[in-house]
């Protein structure tokens, strides 16, 4: 009789160590145990920012994200990447499918009722993509009647449909690399997105001199890490991963190798940031 209470203790015992092993495998990055994965949202199509090509992932936005990863306990062999267009952020994180997104997730009032953010880690603005040899858009006051694109979710749409609505012809796609291909075609006049993006479009090789950046931004777009509403504990350590790349020269190493090289110069007042939001 004792031998098949043992048995049967054994059997529990089993059961429950092979339930925690599934939870753990289906889990999106809960700690930062050694064995953990963490599943980090980012852009696809955004060079320099966020871009997959074969089985690499290169840009600012992934380089952030390693950095903080690393600093958090994970190996880099345990950090999964998972593509996050702009329409999708809030549920990705929401659903648990993401941990944290690095996505040029700019930090609004509005998602801060859906999320929560740590950063910022890079302050960008609103600007303008138009073929080299456009002379007429000059800047956003220029854009009457003009064929505009951004992509649907973007606080870059919502801000034309704020403001220039009457003036402005906006199409939405899903990825700005499309709207970036329309332009090409002449199927629209000008992209509109933070000139972080846009400059890493105009420098792809295959854009050599096709396209330049207006250059006059019309918006301060703080990118934040986005993590699930509430989870003030991973977004301290966050934060503090974050001045440990700045004060270290990390962030500036970062910059320097995926968008310095496009030339784009960012105000030096507010990047690299110098402060963090608070936790909420």
């Amino acid at each position: 009789m004792r031998q098949r209470i043992i048995a049967a203790l054994g059997i529990t015992v089993l059961a429950a160590t092979g339930l925690t092993a599934c939870g753990d495998e289906t889990d999106a990055g809960g700690g930062t145990a050694g064995g953990d994965k963490l599943v980090v949202g980012i852009k696809y199509d955004q060079p320099g920012l966020g871009l997959k090509e074969g089985s690499n992932y290169t840009g600012m936005d992934v380089d952030v994200a390693k950095y903080v990863a690393k600093e958090l306990g994970y190996e880099e062999g345990n950090v999964e990447f998972k593509e996050s267009p702009s329409a999708q952020r809030e549920s990705l994180l929401g659903n648990g499918q993401v941990k944290m997104i690095f996505a040029t997730y700019s930090i609004t009032d509005t998602r801060k009722e859906k999320v929560s953010f740590a950063g910022p880690y890079l302050v960008a603005g609103q600007d303008l993509l138009v073929k080299a040899d456009n002379g007429d858009i000059t800047g956003p006051e220029a854009l009457n009647g003009k064929k505009l694109c951004s992509v649907t979710g973007s606080t870059s749409a919502q801000k034309v449909k704020d403001q220039f609505a009457k003036t402005v012809q906006l199409q939405e796609y899903d990825t700005y690399s499309k709207c970036v291909e329309a332009l090409s075609s002449g199927a629209i006049d000008a992209v509109t997105t933070d000139n972080t993006i846009l400059a890493g479009f105009a420098a792809q090789s295959a854009n050599e001199g096709k396209f330049k950046v207006v250059g006059k931004t019309f918006s301060t777009e703080r990118y934040g890490v986005g993590l699930k509403k509430g989870d003030t504990e991973t977004c301290t350590k966050v934060n503090d991963a974050l001045k440990k790349m700045v004060d270290s020269g990390e962030w500036q190493k970062a910059f320097d190798k995926n968008l310095g090289t496009a030339g784009l110069k960012l105000d030096p007042a507010t990047n690299p940031p110098k402060t963090f939001d608070a936790c909420a």
